[in-house]
């Protein structure tokens, strides 16, 4: 896409000098956390132990994106599920009754499978080498990348976490406050750029109908719909989502952002949808009632670029939290089992 290339010279050009600036009244930093110091560029060609990983990963996903779309989002949100929780660590990957994935706020949680394809070819090709989290870090650029965002760098050198705990989830609800969903992700390592930039993610997925019931017929038991919701938006959504289902009936889903045509294209029409008051999600909507954040809705609505470009340094940064490197936790063999509890390594 033209343009690109500047825009992740730019993005480069300030993680590597660790610069900072504002965007209205907020200070928005715009280095990598502190976590990701030994993470490296081409850290496995550096080694010389799998030259060729990003290319291998970038193959696999382009496959599977090419027969369903959806993935892109799916993937997105495994990230999030994995980072935003006990660092990028792959622990989210891990099966089992008690682990993250077990959590009730993952349910619905997908995209497992198509890492452990990528997993599969790079053991056949780089046997031990390349950790499941830095597999999910590579595949969720290259997924967004084909939606329509920017190819952007990523550091690499994670290694995978030992243990999994459904406990750990502490993922807030897509009806949270402004307040609350800000305090989330400052209690993470990331800000309010980061908050804001990142909801810019819904603009490629779905949610399901009880997920936003309370804001079409129950807003804070009041009887009654969100007030914040447009009326065009409002009818829309309730013909998609019944008051209350038929025996049998399965939850529909509706997309996040409708504009373009089939919702999985990666555009910024998300942040049109904000000011226009057409989010699906309170916790989209709510941008629009902070100083700061509207500020950046604004800046976003009106200049895509300038979202790509933040995009992706948010997703670095997020990408980045609480990794585990040198001789901390693994490489795992199947990114769904730690390799003690392995019966293909015993």
């Amino acid at each position: 896409m033209k343009g690109e290339g500047l825009n992740l010279m730019l993005v480069s050009l300030v993680v590597a000098l660790g610069l900072s600036f504002y965007v209205g009244r907020m200070h928005a930093a715009v280095t990598l956390p502190p976590d990701a110091k030994p993470l490296k560029r081409q850290f496995y060609k550096k080694l010389n132990t799998c030259d060729n990983v990003e290319a291998y990963v970038t193959y696999q996903v382009k496959l599977w994106w090419e027969k369903d779309k959806s993935i892109t989002a799916k993937l997105v949100k495994l990230l999030y599920a994995d980072c935003m929780v006990n660092g990028c660590d792959g622990s989210i990957l891990l099966d089992g009754p008690h682990t993250e994935k077990a959590a009730p706020q993952n349910s619905g949680l997908d995209g497992f499978i198509l890492i452990d394809k990528i997993k599969t070819v790079l053991e056949e090709r780089c046997p031990r080498t390349v950790s499941c989290a830095d597999i999910l870090n590579l595949a969720v650029r290259d997924a967004v990348h084909l939606a329509g965002a920017p190819s952007y760098p990523v550091l690499l050198g994670r290694r995978d976490g030992l243990e999994s705990k459904a406990a750990w989830v502490d993922l807030p609800s897509p009806s949270i406050s402004l307040e609350e969903g800000l305090a989330f992700f400052k209690s993470k390592g990331l800000d309010a750029q980061d908050y804001a930039t990142l909801l810019g993610a819904h603009t490629l997925g779905k949610t399901h109908c009880a997920a936003i019931h309370d804001r079409l017929y129950n807003f804070e038991k009041t009887g009654k719909p969100d007030p914040s919701m447009s009326k065009s938006s409002l009818d829309k959504l309730r013909q998609q989502c019944p008051k209350s289902l038929k025996k049998g009936q399965k939850d529909p889903t509706v997309f996040l952002t409708d504009k373009k045509g089939d919702g999985y294209r990666f555009t910024n029409n998300y942040y049109s949808n904000v000011l226009s008051y057409d989010s699906v999600l309170k916790v989209d909507q709510d941008l629009l009632f902070n100083y700061n954040t509207t500020q950046l809705v604004l800046e976003y609505a009106g200049k895509f670029e300038q979202f790509r470009r933040e995009f992706a340094l948010s997703m670095s940064r997020m990408g980045s939290l609480k990794v585990l490197t040198g001789k901390q936790g693994e490489i795992r063999h199947n990114c769904r089992v730690t390799n003690k509890n392995n019966p293909k390594l015993k």
